[in-house]
């Protein structure tokens, strides 16, 4: 009786076009679960950036080998993304997503042992593998429990975890630090991880077998087109087709820009205006309380415009085009004052997340769920190894000349012509056939 009730149009129909209240909500109480999993995910990453200039006085690391700190990271992080979504696709995202957050927590706390560069490069290293598993896992998690109206829009909450991630380290880890040590906030952070880990355990599990959701809500998750694809999806077949391609090329060219704020922002206003771990707290809670509304923002956006009869490729792409634009005017953030430079910075980062919910969402809009896991990780490798580059060509950059103009000018152009080559590649958002 129940696979008639999912098989059925219309009932499926005549619930989509309910409101809420009648459908039932248990679907975001696992989109809460994703956000704070994503906000754990961005504490324990954005605690060495925001200790940066300490750990760069107490341990005298030149800029360059910052930047091959960072691209420790990244390069482990595109490495993890290229089994990670295999592996979730395969082993499910309830004991995928639970290797990862305990993988990349123990990773985390093992910051507080280390004291020479090659120690911090390798605890990044470990901590690269274990995060890459967030995103993957959330993706797939959104497409089994959203029907495509509403996976931008739950993207881009759950992706809003990254922002207040940002944002709390800035208010905690200072305090940590100059109350106890650096050691001290390294492994407080980590912790949280199997906080989280408990609770996914005991409330998740995929809608067709959890017990504490309705028939009714089932079936508005599963009102899409059903979907008809072969168990296994290899990577190689993945790569023949121009949407792969699509998502990895905008991965590639935009998520450099966000590896850039993640680990050279507190630097940045270090260097240039002065400020010192005590005083980086407000321009950093300013920059990423703008991100969350962008993260919401854009996501909401897209969906909204779905809803009211746009096609999914008509939406997408009008939102990802706004976000280019809003971005652009970061090359002058190195030239100006303080809170100008401040403001620009938040307005850029809020836009990159707005891009981000859609670019992620296009995956599901375009890929069986059976498949979204893989395609997930082949574009967060790419994006990874174009961090990597990144991060090592701005050590180089910042050691050699002193400015940061030139990576500011790259922030503010890399995104329009990510989404021309995305726009080129796939002319129109639709389902790919991989029957």
């Amino acid at each position: 009786m129940m696979k008639k009730t999912m098989k059925s149009t219309s009932p499926a129909s005549t619930v989509a076009d309910a409101g809420d209240n009648k459908i039932g909500s248990y679907r975001w109480g696992i989109c809460a679960l994703l956000f704070f999993a994503t906000t754990i995910n961005y504490i324990d990453r954005q605690v060495f950036g925001i200790l940066a200039p300490t750990l760069q006085r107490e341990i005298g690391w030149t800029e360059v080998q910052y930047g091959y700190i960072a691209t420790a990271f990244t390069a482990a992080y595109a490495f993890g993304l290229l089994f990670i979504g295999r592996l979730i696709d395969k082993v499910g995202t309830k004991i995928g997503f639970s290797i990862s957050i305990i993988f990349w927590s123990l990773a985390a706390m093992g910051h507080a042992l280390v004291k020479t560069v090659f120690g911090f490069a390798a605890a990044r290293f470990a901590l690269g593998l274990g995060e890459s598993g967030n995103f993957p896992a959330a993706i797939k998690t959104t497409a089994e429990w959203f029907p495509k109206k509403e996976r931008a829009f739950a993207t881009g909450l759950f992706n809003s975890g990254t922002n207040i991630g940002a944002l709390i380290v800035p208010i905690v880890v200072p305090w940590i630090t100059l109350t106890w040590g650096w050691q001290e906030a390294f492994i407080f952070t980590g912790l949280l991880g199997f906080i989280w880990l408990g609770l996914w355990v005991w409330f998740y599990e995929i809608p067709e077998k959890h017990k504490k959701i309705s028939r009714r809500e089932l079936a508005y998750i599963q009102s899409d087109p059903v979907e008809v694809v072969s168990d296994k999806i290899p990577w190689f077949r993945l790569l023949k087709y121009r949407k792969t391609w699509s998502f990895v090329f905008g991965k590639f060219l935009t998520d450099p820009v966000w590896w850039f704020y993640l680990f050279w922002l507190p630097k940045f206003l270090n260097e240039r205006y002065g400020l010192d771990l005590a005083h980086l707290g407000l321009p950093l809670v300013i920059i990423y309380t703008m991100t969350c509304f962008g993260s919401i923002g854009g996501g909401w956006l897209s969906s909204i415009l779905i809803k009211r009869g746009w096609n999914i490729n008509r939406a997408r792409k009008a939102v990802m085009l706004l976000c280019a634009l809003l971005i652009v005017p970061i090359v002058f953030a190195a030239a100006v004052p303080q809170w100008w430079a401040v403001l620009l910075i938040g307005l850029a980062t809020a836009a990159h997340q707005g891009w981000a919910a859609n670019l992620f969402t296009s995956v599901s809009d375009m890929f069986p769920k059976k498949a979204v896991g893989s395609v997930i990780g082949l574009g967060g490798m790419a994006g990874s190894i174009g961090g990597m580059l990144v991060a090592t060509a701005a050590g180089f950059i910042l050691q050699f000349s002193g400015s940061y103009v030139i990576l500011f000018i790259i922030a503010g152009s890399a995104y329009l012509f990510a989404l021309l080559i995305f726009h080129l590649l796939v002319p129109k958002i639709e389902p790919v056939d991989l029957s």
